[in-house]
């Protein structure tokens, strides 16, 4: 099976180089322009965003929580995809609403220069965080850490993913996200045909975890519909897609790309649903899987883990380069300049995969937590447009949350229990609630003592 793996993951990859045009100019490389400076379509964008949220490390953490809490952690990681919902109006709001033409610039109007400088912290170590997992991925489906398959595996996923993306910059990742997102729904749904076709998914199956509220699935639901606020607004892939067409499209695009994301993240996560439901003591949800579904079906499952690490690899990449380029203007946003910054980028992830943590569920309830000092921005700053909130406030949230995020890793690592010997999903719960409520009346103490006075821009 593993040289069939590597055959499909090399035509993949010899495709996706093929189809990347060449970037001639800033506007195809940092903005997605067609070489004509056309805007992408609804069709395009939409399976750009989905493709690019249905990361190798969202199917393969939906899949992991199903198989330890059933469809209840299945369903968590699933809420979080209601991020296109509330990402859908934070996009409307800032753009056509207040006249941004990013979030930066947005935040840099309410706070200065460190409203942006507090949000390209938390984004750019999100960045990083989202190259370090997929290339993970890709490792663990080809050996054991520190083996040799798993050292060449990573390096060539990692050398050929950045070489197309280099080429075409965000143009090209909009042409290979669609590729890769039609070919990805063929193989799910040849996937889940098969699986159906083994009579393993019975309602028995995937409802073998009772609902429990006191148990880490509902509470990890929980912790998403918390999260699922904030959570958009930092991720730059979603929100550098939220400025690229027109405002009809660009709401459509949202929506679709959330109910169609759900979908997809539901059924691949149920497949660890069944996993968990026939485990044995000591086995580990692949070896299940592979009992119970055989060659053919393992397959296609790693086959999809392959395609979605490639493309949330090259459309992180392009979000890394318009960051330091365009956002945060520390170089001149130049072609070469911006292939750099995806070289920097995807070494950075490299370093990671060999001395990180690879506790995959990790980097999203970090990076969730850290988001969550964006909720009263939103509440207060950008929904309820207020011009008056002091930067002490906006900057005691920021400390709160990365503070927050902080305790969490440290906490789910094991290095302390100062929140006592709760599952680790109980804490995040627990920081996240305490984040939430002490950011918003950080805020509405900031705005107590101050004069409300709108200045909306208009586009």
């Amino acid at each position: 099976m593993e040289i069939t793996l590597t055959l499909a993951v090399a035509a993949i990859a010899i495709i996706s180089v093929i189809i990347s045009p060449k970037a001639k100019n800033k506007g195809a490389f940092f903005q997605g322009l067609s070489p004509a400076g056309g805007q992408p379509g609804l069709l395009l964008l939409t399976l750009s965003q989905v493709t690019t949220w249905i990361f190798a490390r969202s199917l393969l953490n939906a899949a992991i929580l199903g198989f330890y809490y059933g469809i209840w952690g299945t369903l968590a990681y699933a809420a979080y995809y209601l991020s296109f919902l509330t990402g859908a109006k934070i996009i409307d709001s800032v753009r056509f609403q207040h006249g941004f033409d990013s979030i930066q610039a947005f935040l840099t109007d309410r706070f200065g220069a460190w409203g942006s400088r507090c949000y390209n912290f938390v984004i750019a170590v999100r960045l990083i965080s989202e190259v370090f997992a997929n290339i993970l991925v890709i490792g663990i489906l080809f050996g054991v850490a520190g083996s040799s398959s798993y050292t060449l595996a990573v390096a060539l996923f990692a050398i050929v993913t950045l070489v197309y993306s280099m080429l075409g910059g965000l143009h090209a990742s909009l042409r290979t996200d669609l590729f890769q997102m039609v070919l990805f729904l063929i193989v799910m749904t040849v996937l889940t045909v098969l699986v159906m076709g083994t009579g393993q998914a019975t309602l028995e199956n995937l409802m073998f975890k009772p609902f429990d509220i006191s148990e880490p699935g509902p509470i990890l639901l929980m912790v998403a519909l918390l999260q699922v606020w904030s959570y958009p607004m930092h991720d730059p892939v979603m929100m550098d897609r939220g400025f690229l067409a027109d405002r009809t499209t660009t709401r459509k695009s949202f929506y679709h790309a959330a109910w169609i994301s759900i979908i997809c993240i539901t059924l691949f996560g149920c497949f660890g649903v069944i996993a968990g439901a026939n485990a044995m003591s000591g086995e580990s949800m692949n070896t299940v899987l592979m009992r119970i579904l055989g060659e053919t079906p393992m397959l296609l499952f790693n086959i999809t883990l392959v395609i979605s690490a490639m493309s949330t690899l090259d459309s992180t990449l392009s979000s890394s380069s318009k960051l330091v380029a365009v956002d945060m203007k520390w170089v001149e946003p130049s072609l070469k300049n911006g292939r750099i910054t995806m070289l920097v980028f995807v070494l950075l992830g490299l370093l990671l995969v060999f001395i990180g943590n690879k506790d995959l569920f990790s980097a999203v309830a970090v990076s969730g937590t850290a988001s969550m000092y964006l909720a009263p921005v939103i509440f207060f700053s950008l929904w309820g447009k207020r011009t008056d909130i002091p930067l002490w406030s906006y900057l005691s949230c920021f400390v709160l949350a990365v503070g927050g995020a902080a305790l969490y890793f440290v906490e789910s690592a094991g290095h302390t229990q100062l929140l006592g010997d709760s599952h680790k999903y109980t804490k995040l719960l627990y920081i996240s609630l305490t984040v939430l409520i002490g950011g918003c009346l950080l805020f509405w103490a900031g705005a107590l003592n101050t004069k409300q006075q709108p200045q909306t821009k208009t586009a």
